[in-house]
């Protein structure tokens, strides 16, 4: 008798939580197919052309041919020397910074 009593308790609570799980499945399918109106498929976003972009050097908006002009221009910067793009002096903190970087390896005590 106490068998079947807790058998069909346990019946009852399996069927329970499966009941409560297919709802609360059922509501997260039903708010899935209701996406808003502004919501667009990655698909779509991805074929898309762009006609504006933001600079890479300011991040003020520009035009299709700007954006264009200024990629060909830092495509010709790429070929120049780094001794064009940066000042000696700096170029000069930037190896004594290597340096102590190395020396700190190999004798690490030193402030």
């Amino acid at each position: 008798m106490q068998k079947s009593v807790i058998l069909t308790s346990f019946l009852l609570l399996n069927l329970s939580v499966n009941l409560i799980f297919s709802l609360s499945a059922g509501a997260q399918t039903q708010s899935a197919i209701n996406l808003p109106a502004d919501d667009q498929a990655e698909e779509i976003l991805r074929a898309e052309i762009y006609t504006e972009a933001r600079s890479p050097v300011d991040g003020r908006f520009l035009s299709a041919k700007e954006y264009v002009e200024l990629q060909e221009d830092l495509g010709k910067l790429d070929g120049a020397t780094a001794a064009f793009l940066v000042s000696p002096k700096l170029r000069e903190l930037i190896e004594l910074l290597k340096l102590r970087r190395t020396i700190r390896q190999i004798i690490p005590f030193l402030p």
